[in-house]
């Protein structure tokens, strides 16, 4: 079957799903909804279907970001608009599916909005929920709208058209596309993607490479995990495009075998592509030969870091090695090898098919596109999102992110993984750029972003990330493997209250000496966390050391809760919740708590209605 019969038979299929003649119902089973139940909803749409004996189609689908709202379902049926509900639960389910289908009752009161173009029935529109409307999905284009396992609908939304143009240009022209639409690597420190291809290009080689990084370690991230699962085939056809670009005939994706979902994902995909010519020999009837393979890491932290991915890949222990020389000239086996990260190539892909001056036309001078980021931490809507390059903090974390829940106050971001930076509240006019997060402090990283609220303690939060990467330095260089062990130690007297006022200074002293002599990437940025708190939230530390308080109340030597007996009703509500008998008192008489067995779990602070409990 030649391109011009599968854009058809994809077009046929795609026209069904936009007007089912029977119901369609699609449920997000990315493993963040797999997480919250999403197999079981599946399992009772399936039974409530044949209880109800109506023919329907189910279909899954991989995270569309709204993480928050997992497990999610979308009802198509032919003349009602797609609609989106979230908070499911088998229940909750069956109910809508039983009340849409026989009844032609909307549930709008489950509903969260419709996927269509207009709002209909008063249900908004996707693009105007407060979590999507400023948002510019480029590299999540297909991300909860598509079955990620049915090459079709890839097909059908313009997948494999930029290939198709590529083919017919030469290598230099395709890099010089990329140049040209600015993108940089979505990843480390966001070096220009088509200068890395017109590098690797000018080599002379018998073999070259082309590697996908995959290998998504930091804590709170999971922008690759939800593209693989949701739209493998924008990957991979990024990476038949960088191939074509570069002169490769062999690829390898290199992704952590955490990732179950998104390896049977790509799998799938890769099966696809062989039986529809978009694999092996004459790709697409072109000249152009290439084959990709799939390695699972061990989950190294380290192996994220290109050389000690390479040395992984080829069997060998994840270890970096000094640059120069860089992959570009020798990397897999001694031959010229570049390495993209999963949303560069997703990007790509959009680019050859949209031309580079579509994709410059958004970001900054010297950032253009988007970036996607995992949002994460003491936020109301947690979850995937993606905006141009610019976009300040303060639109990320309060517009999209619905700010801290439960009425708390912000106190800063953590970017860029743990080896990204804290930057506080104070700044969140910040532009987030590589630019501006450098001048920061912090670095943008693959993408994750952590928001912190008041019940953060910064030196926890410095201590924990460093801990972290202490844990997963390899040990090859004496600066990193001592000097994060030396700076944990110093991090974790602070915190246990023997900190002493000249810790500071060796903490500074310390975190430059890692940062300078460390061999990779992992050591240079490893101190960005304690150096950024420092500079930021030095008033923290100094209360720790100074006055052996923790005003967060994260730090268990550092206070103890006290109960107010002007504000204490007497209602035994803390009491009767308290697991260790610590809170006493008569019924309607002011409580106290007994400090001798007070496990400073914080229960009675949470659910004290009065805020008579407090943190000393």
């Amino acid at each position: 079957m030649d391109f011009a019969d599968l854009k058809t038979q994809a077009e046929r299929e795609w026209q069904w799903l936009e007007n089912p003649p029977q119901p369609l119902i699609q449920i997000g089973t990315g493993t963040c909804g797999r997480a919250s139940g999403a197999d079981k909803v599946m399992e009772s749409v399936r039974k409530t279907l044949k209880k109800i004996q109506v023919m329907a189609r189910t279909m899954e689908v991989g995270c569309i970001g709204m993480c928050y709202l997992e497990p999610l379902m979308t009802l198509r049926k032919r003349g009602h608009p797609p609609i989106l509900y979230g908070n499911l639960t088998s229940a909750k389910a069956a109910d809508i599916i039983t009340r849409f289908l026989l009844d032609g009752d909307l549930c709008l009161e489950l509903s969260i909005c419709t996927l269509g173009e207009q709002s209909r029935n008063g249900i908004p529109r996707l693009q105007d929920h407060p979590m999507m409307r400023t948002q510019c999905r480029i590299a999540l284009r297909n991300c909860g709208l598509i079955d990620p396992s049915n090459i079709l609908h890839y097909i059908a939304r313009g997948g494999y058209q930029g290939l198709s143009r590529a083919l017919q240009m030469d290598g230099a022209e395709v890099a010089e596309v990329i140049r040209k639409a600015g993108l940089r690597g979505r990843g480390g420190a966001g070096f220009p993607t088509g200068l890395k291809w017109e590098l690797t290009l000018k080599e002379k080689a018998e073999a070259k490479y082309i590697v996908c990084n995959a290998d998504e370690g930091d804590p709170g991230a999971f922008m690759d995990r939800a593209l693989l699962e949701g739209d493998p085939h924008s990957v991979l056809e990024g990476m038949l495009i960088a191939a074509h670009a570069i002169g490769a005939a062999e690829g390898f994706i290199y992704v952590r075998a955490e990732y179950p979902l998104a390896i049977a994902r790509l799998e799938k995909a890769l099966e696809q592509m062989q039986r529809c010519n978009l694999l092996g020999k004459s790709v697409l009837g072109s000249k152009f030969d290439f084959n990709v393979h799939i390695q699972e890491g061990a989950g190294a932290f380290v192996c994220g870091e290109e050389t000690a991915l390479m040395a992984s890949v080829q069997g060998s222990r994840g270890l970096p090695t000094p640059k120069p020389p860089y992959p570009a000239q020798s990397g897999l086996w001694d031959k010229p090898t570049c390495i993209n990260n999963v949303e560069t190539l997703s990007n790509v892909s959009a680019i050859l098919e949209n031309g580079a001056e579509w994709y410059a036309a958004s970001g900054t001078k010297k950032s253009k596109g988007t970036k996607t980021f995992s949002l994460a931490g003491k936020i109301r809507y947690t979850g995937l999102i993606e905006v141009p390059l610019g976009t300040t903090l303060k639109e990320i974390v309060y517009d999209i992110g619905g700010g801290a829940p439960n009425g708390k106050k912000i106190k800063g971001v953590q970017t860029g993984g743990p080896s990204g930076g804290c930057i506080p509240a104070s700044l969140f006019d910040l532009t987030v750029d590589y630019e501006s997060l450098a001048e920061a402090g912090s670095i943008m990283g693959s993408g994750g972003m952590v928001v912190l609220d008041q019940s953060t303690c910064m030196v926890d939060v410095a201590r924990y990330f460093l801990s972290f990467t202490q844990a997963e330095s390899c040990g090859k260089c004496l600066p990193c493997r001592l000097g994060t062990h030396q700076m944990l130690r110093v991090l974790e007297e602070i915190c246990e209250g023997r900190g002493k006022p000249d810790y500071l200074e060796l903490l500074r002293g310390l975190s430059e000496t890692v940062q300078k002599g460390s061999l990779c990437g992992l050591g240079q940025t490893a101190p960005n966390p304690v150096q950024t708190t420092l500079r930021y939230f030095l008033d923290e530390f100094d209360r720790h050391i100074t006055d052996g308080k923790c005003d967060a109340g994260v730090c268990l030597p550092l206070f103890h809760y006290e109960i107010d007996p002007q504000l204490c009703n007497g209602c035994g509500l803390c009491r009767r919740k308290c697991s260790t008998g610590a809170i006493v008192g008569e019924r309607k008489e002011p409580h106290f708590i007994d400090q001798a067995k007070c496990s400073k779990c914080g229960i009675c602070l949470q659910s004290c209605k009065l805020e008579a409990i407090g943190i000393h």
